[in-house]
């Protein structure tokens, strides 16, 4: 069984989680550079096991499209390109942002800490692979 790695896609900076091989435990991974993601991807699929991606759907709170949207389809696309044996999921992303800095708030992280945008981000593709493995039960 490989492991399921999620993509909080932006414009500048990417979150990454992914799951232990056996797929029961989500966890951060790292957050890269939005132009340096795709070699990051190569070599990480280089060295494990990858069995799905899951991609954040950025909606706005109503429901409707975000203006991110087609930045979001086209590195879909891109994925889908470079790794063809591997799915792509899409999960709704809405609040993803809102948890994460809930979440780093009450884990007790240091103020400072809790302004690096890039936790927030790692963080956010958590919450969006937890997401998706709740869909699973």
């Amino acid at each position: 069984m490989g492991r399921v790695l999620a993509i909080d896609y932006g414009v500048r900076r990417t979150g990454l989680a992914v799951t232990d091989p056996l797929q029961i435990i989500p966890g951060g991974l790292t957050t890269v550079d939005t132009t340096n993601l795709m070699a990051f991807l190569k070599d990480y699929l280089s060295k494990e096991q990858v069995e799905r991606f899951v991609v954040g759907l950025p909606k706005q709170t109503n429901g409707q499209d975000s203006e991110n949207l087609p930045r979001v389809r086209a590195f879909v696309e891109q994925l889908q390109k470079m790794f063809p044996a591997v799915p792509v999921d899409m999960w709704d992303e809405r609040y993803t942002s809102v948890l994460a800095q809930q979440t780093i708030l009450q884990s007790g992280i240091g103020k400072m800490a809790r302004r690096n945008k890039a936790l927030v981000d790692e963080v956010s593709a958590t919450i969006i692979l937890q997401g998706w493995m709740e869909r699973k039960i």
